[in-house]
């Protein structure tokens, strides 16, 4: 115990002299600030954390790890005021092993068992010796409830070997020593052996982050009141930074407008600058700091970002360490990784970034124009040119990289450029055109047109051919404008004014990139031009002089956006909106033809745009080998880094996992649905996706999420309507149908009843067929052998191939049903696919196993499927009856268990069986016992495998 409120003298081993004194605050937490906000979720965290030998709670400055760990173990002591309080040690700079093992052992002496004897157990006070420790260890081992010790800013040892000790306890005290340890960076425990072994709970500025709610209760408690809308709009600008939102609610006392002062909220306000200089950035490095100074031109860095701009070799693993250490910078998960600050540093990095020399800053501004030229990110690269006012690196970038720059997904991402000089627009017209391609992707449309007008105004003089390329580029220009204002009429008529601009003569195309091209993309005919578009401007439309032109004849740039350009960024915005307005064929049309023309200009950012989709849409019609070899080529394309290239990619996954599916590959679908992630936003892309999610939850037998996520993919594609529309319609019906809401799916399939679409055809059959009315059934299914039904989606014709083989079998014509299944396997064979023939109608396993023994040209094939569909443990194939289980289903248990596929309840149930609800929990309780089965899901799925539903 302390002698006195300051200082605590140590006792050491029995008989060892007195130690050092230490001082008590550095035993007990400090006074907690006032007001304090109860945060449950982390007391949770930390409550569920002690479980384990070792907890970390790691996050910069500022973001509240002391006051959790000081409000948890108040809170723990006085939820059990019988039990002793986790000790506490605050680590201080300069501790040394002795230093700190003094303060260890008055810790642990502490927290001695109540009534025991705290002499007992001999507790070093300095770095102890091998055999002190393996009596401590076996002192600590031998206690009744495990010992907990706080250790707050551990990242203050310098020396790893000074916790030697510590870590040999955690290790040999069969886990009765619970540390709980916070700091800053680079703590000095074997993280990755605890990580590995399962002995670590890790809680870091995610989770400290303070959410909307606990936002509103830290205002409330400091008394400010602001709008729902203005606590979401501080905590996106804080990010959930503790400190930050402390400082601010100290500061909107007094304010007269709150929602306005927290909308201005940055880093120009005093006390948070002065917090994130004093806190953050002065411990750094000089070289760190300086790198995250110079990283500032830009919103987000990576590695090869980072050394073009500070020109040090080692800023891959500086810029890693001021993530995983420090914990400033936050990494997006990409490969390469690229790195953002919290918004707050970013603002006073920037603001200190413009105190640098003009030239300085004009430097790194090229530095990174460079760079991203050279890495396909074309907008990237004109907007630093552009600041850093190289007007005629501009004007190249834009007149070369034109149609790089037509899809790039726009947005405000950096310091608006200064209007460049009129002498330098004078003297190169394209500059302006550069200015509005630039304020367009931004953006701000007004001031697009503000620098197109005054293009126009200066171009009058150009000669040919650099008049007729300078009318092309203000076409592309007003399809930006159009493609980011959403208008797909501007679209389509801008487009058309685009390819009204083609030169009468192609130049020499230009060597595409070393992809391979998909097989299943031939080389397509030119996008044909619309007969009634005469070859006039748009809005800024230019008028050739009656001579006197003054700009210069011997144009450097000569040889520019040439027809294949023209094809490839016209044809790929046509595309773009019939895949929108769900004309599928419509698209893949044309952005094969798109594609083709975008590898003749060699633009591999265009071909990326292209081929993603195109394989998306060749994985819908069944293309399997051809999407796959598409999706592969897109992805091996040259690195186009940046959001708009995840979301390409996203398409291209997204194909791969459409592929894995109808291979009936899980795992694979699962594991490229994650990777198509950025695509989903986008219509098609984000309807295809939980489609595809919708059928992998259905196979593992939990319908009703399959159900939720058909509405949603529904919901996604709602209005466009088209083949895609009819697909979703169908899955949902044969859904319906195989829970037992027959109406239900009638209605979905027969939606359209005077040509119902294919899919929609073959689901009307299925729900007939399920239903038990085989001559329905017949009725409704499509000619599948018909040469119109080539034109189907494959998966469609399978599906109603397997089908008429199964009518045919229900109705005694073995032959022709052998017939059916060798054609279906004929068409299924090139492209691998399994699926239709694994998820099929109960029956036809029997089919395809008496389909070994009359002969097949697939036998390697049958006899693979015939397995797959076999039951895994071996008691019985497709269609067995419950006489395959120890103790068989009654056949009132068989009908409760097909209702349990359903999301009827159990009073439901009842009430369509007319029986009482208690019959129904009994028949209930029996079917999970005999299924052996705990809950409904695991025995759908355990009734599925056998095949009794």
């Amino acid at each position: 115990m302390p002698d006195d409120r300051s200082t605590v003298r140590t006792a050491g081993a029995v008989g060892a002299p007195a130690g050092p004194p230490l001082l008590a605050s550095r035993l007990t937490p400090a006074v907690l600030p006032r007001p304090v906000v109860l945060r449950p979720r982390l007391a949770r965290l930390l409550d569920a954390g002690v479980a384990s030998p070792v907890t970390l709670v790691r996050a910069p400055a500022g973001w509240g790890k002391t006051t959790l760990l000081a409000s948890w173990r108040q809170a723990v002591t006085e939820a059990d005021p019988d039990a002793p309080a986790p000790a506490w040690i605050s680590v201080e700079a300069g501790d040394d092993s002795d230093r700190l093992w003094s303060y260890l052992a008055a810790a642990l002496r502490s927290v001695a068992d109540p009534g025991g004897d705290p002499a007992a157990t001999p507790m070093p006070d300095r770095a102890p010796r091998p055999d002190e420790l393996e009596v401590l260890a076996a002192a600590l081992a031998a206690r009744e409830r495990p010992v907990v010790l706080i250790l707050d800013d551990l990242h203050r040892v310098t020396d790893p070997a000074a916790l030697a000790g510590l870590e040999f306890l955690l290790r040999h005290t069969e886990q009765r020593l619970r540390v709980v340890a916070a700091g800053r960076a680079g703590l000095p425990l074997a993280v990755h052996r605890l990580r590995l072994a399962g002995e670590l709970t890790e809680i870091g500025p995610g989770d400290l982050a303070f959410t909307a709610d606990e936002v509103a209760d830290l205002l409330t408690a400091h008394g400010v009141a602001v709008p729902a809308a203005a606590v979401e709009r501080l905590r996106g600008r804080t990010e959930g930074w503790a400190a930050a939102l402390r400082i601010t609610a100290l500061a909107l006392h007094g304010q007269p407008d709150p929602d306005r002062w927290i909308t201005q909220l940055g880093a120009d306000q005093p006390e948070i600058a002065g917090y994130l200089r004093e806190e953050v950035l002065a411990g750094l490095e000089a070289a760190d700091r300086d790198l995250l100074r110079r990283a500032a031109v830009t919103d987000t860095v990576c590695a090869g970002l980072a050394v073009a701009l500070t020109g040090d070799t080692d800023a891959e693993g500086r810029l890693g360490a001021l993530a995983e250490d420090v914990g400033l910078l936050h990494p997006d998960g990409g490969r390469p990784v690229w790195y953002r600050c919290h918004p707050l540093l970013a603002d006073l990095l920037h603001r200190e970034l413009a105190r640098l020399p003009a030239e300085e800053q004009r430097d790194l501004h090229l530095r990174a124009a460079v760079w991203y030229a050279g890495n396909s990110r074309p907008a990237d690269a004109l907007r630093h040119a552009l600041v850093g006012g190289d007007w005629t690196r501009a004007t190249d970038l834009f007149v070369t990289g034109w149609p790089e720059l037509a899809y790039d997904r726009g947005g405000p991402t950096g310091p608006v450029p200064a209007p460049p000089p009129a002498e330098a627009v004078s003297r190169d017209p394209e500059l302006a055109l550069a200015c509005a391609a630039q304020r367009a992707l931004d953006g701000d449309a007004d001031a697009a047109h503000q620098h197109l007008r005054l293009a126009a105004g200066h171009a009058r003089a150009l000669p040919e051919p650099r008049r007729s390329r300078f009318a092309r580029l203000v076409a592309a220009v007003e399809l930006t404008l159009a493609r980011l204002a959403g208008d797909p009429d501007a679209v389509r008529a801008t487009a058309a004014r685009l390819l009204a601009t083609r030169p009468a003569v192609a130049s020499p195309a230009v060597a595409s990139p070393a992809v391979a091209e998909p097989t299943a993309v031939a080389e397509p005919t030119a996008v044909a031009e619309p007969t009634a578009v005469q070859a006039t401007a748009g809005r800024h439309a230019l008028v050739a002089p009656d001579g006197g032109a003054t700009a210069r004849a011997d144009d450097p740039r000569a040889g520019t956006g040439d027809d294949a350009d023209v094809r490839a960024v016209a044809g790929t915005a046509s595309a773009l909106l019939a895949l929108d307005a769900g004309d599928l064929a419509g698209a893949a049309s044309g952005f094969a033809a798109a594609l083709a023309a975008a590898r003749s200009a060699g633009r591999p950012r265009t071909e990326l745009v292209c081929a993603s989709r195109w394989a998306l849409l060749a994985a819908l019609r069944g293309e399997l080998r051809a999407a796959e070899e598409a999706a592969r080529a897109a992805l091996a394309l040259p690195p186009c880094q940046g959001w708009s290239a995840q979301l390409d990619c996203g398409y291209a996954y997204l194909a791969l996992a459409l592929v894995a599916l109808h291979r009936d590959q899980p795992a694979e679908a699962e594991a490229n649905l994650t990777l198509a992630a950025p695509a989903n936003e986008e219509a098609a892309a984000g309807a295809v996706a939980v489609w595809c999610r919708a059928y992998l939850r259905g196979d593992e037998g939990d319908l009703a999420v399959a159900h939720r996520l058909l509405v949603e993919a529904r919901s996604r594609w709602s209005g466009r309507g088209g083949e895609l529309d009819a697909r979703l319609r169908a899955a949902e019906a044969d859904l319906h149908s195989a829970r037992g809401d027959v109406p239900t799916a009638r209605d979905l399939a027969n939606g359209h009843p005077s040509t119902p679409a294919p899919p929609l055809a073959v689901a009307a059959a299925r729900v007939e067929l399920r239903a038990g009315d085989l001559r329905a059934a017949a009725r409704l299914l499509p000619d599948w052998s018909a040469s119109s039904s080539a034109d189907w989606p494959l998966p469609v014709r399978l599906d109603a191939a397997l089908l008429d083989a199964v009518l045919a079998a229900r109705s005694g014509d073995g032959r022709r049903a052998g017939r059916t299944v060798e054609q279906a396997l004929d068409l299924a064979a090139p492209d691998g696919y399994r699926r239709p023939f694994t998820r099929a109608e109960p029956g036809l396993r029997d089919l395809l196993a008496a389909h070994l023994d009359s002969g097949t040209a697939h036998w390697p094939t049958v006899s693979d499927l015939v397995r797959a569909v076999e039951v895994p443990d071996g008691r019985g194939p497709v269609g067995a009856s419950s006489a395959a289980l120890d103790e068989p289903l009654t056949e009132r248990e068989l009908t409760i268990l097909r209702y349990l596929q359903s999301i009827l309840s159990n009073v439901e149930i009842a009430a369509e069986l007319s029986v009482s609800v208690n019959t129904v929990k009994t028949h209930v309780r029996n079917i999970y016992r005999k299924l052996d089965a705990t809950r409904r899901r695991d025995a759908v799925r355990r009734a599925r495998q056998l095949r009794l539903i």
